[in-house]
């Protein structure tokens, strides 16, 4: 029996939390959603992972393992830290996250479930989640000028020192050191895109991973996923054929924007997901698709 984790990673609106939310609709999965992330919610949660986040896009490798490794080794092993969770949150919704986490853990541990984190502040380091972890990861990538239309319309950006103030990455990565022209740049759309490209050569190159392209997925949802699912040693059974199908095909109850929801502060809601691809430039003029073409080939 197949007992490895689950990473699903890849930049943020590169659909990872669909992808992990259908991969656990088979009910084999205990779902965790973005542990690297720094911001709170739905990161630094110590009961889910006892370890200080310091930046977006967090690399770990061997040498800096020491202090990931016995964090994560408790994560996957759905091992929740109780006392050290209501320590640093005591709010009435952290409570409420307390609970429920703390319970998916322990039942699932109970009943041989496997961890699925779902993380794309992961993505820079999927190799080490592959080789250290035992990770089956899957990397969504999506086509850049949907991705670049996705952060435009929200109004993101990315902030470059992050990844080029570790030293690690830079050292293991060092054509990141041509994201320093864009430091301090207005230039949304280029920033985006230099972003997209770092991190599809890196993946591109990283062994040990799945590389899963988001549009295919999303035009055929059910080929897309019954893949995936024997990639990560899950039974494709009826259950998981049923609710993907409910979840992908009916009604989209996803709007322009972008909202965390539930709990779990998930940005997964349900959708069509072939109509999800129609305009999916929107927010780009043609000179912008132009160019962002020209600087992700």
């Amino acid at each position: 029996m197949n007992r490895a984790p689950v990473l699903v990673t890849g930049l943020p609106r590169s659909g990872t939390s669909w992808t992990g939310k259908m991969l656990a609709a088979g009910g084999d999965l205990v779902y965790v959603n973005e542990p690297l992330n720094p911001q709170h919610p739905p990161g630094r949660c110590p009961g889910v992972l006892r370890a200080s986040v310091t930046h977006r896009f967090q690399y770990i490798c061997d040498d800096n393992a020491d202090d990931w490794l016995p964090a994560f080794r408790d994560t996957v092993a759905l091992r929740y830290r109780w006392l050290s969770e209501l320590r640093a949150n005591r709010s009435p919704y952290d409570l409420a996250r307390l609970l429920r986490y703390g319970t998916a853990f322990s039942f699932g541990r109970l009943t041989g479930r496997r961890a699925l984190l779902d993380d794309p502040f992961a993505v820079l380091s999927a190799g080490w989640f592959a080789s250290s972890l035992g990770c089956r990861v899957i990397a969504l990538v999506r086509d850049p000028v949907s991705f670049v239309a996705s952060w435009q319309r929200l109004g993101w950006t990315v902030y470059f020192h992050e990844l080029l103030e570790q030293p690690l990455l830079v050292r293991d990565h060092p054509e990141l050191l041509e994201l320093r022209a864009l430091v301090g740049s207005q230039d949304r759309v280029s920033k985006a895109a230099a972003l997209w490209r770092a991190t599809r050569t890196i993946l591109t190159r990283t062994p040990g991973i799945l590389i899963a392209s988001y549009e295919s997925l999303a035009a055929d949802p059910l080929t897309g996923f019954q893949r995936l699912y024997d990639y990560a040693g899950l039974a494709w059974t009826p259950v998981a054929q049923r609710r993907i199908t409910r979840a992908c095909t009916g009604a989209s109850r996803a709007g322009t924007g972008f909202a965390w929801s539930g709990l779990s502060r998930t940005a997964f809601l349900p959708m069509d997901s072939r109509r999800a691809l129609d305009h999916a430039d929107r927010g780009l003029s043609s000179d912008d698709v132009a160019r962002v073409r020209a600087l992700t080939t």
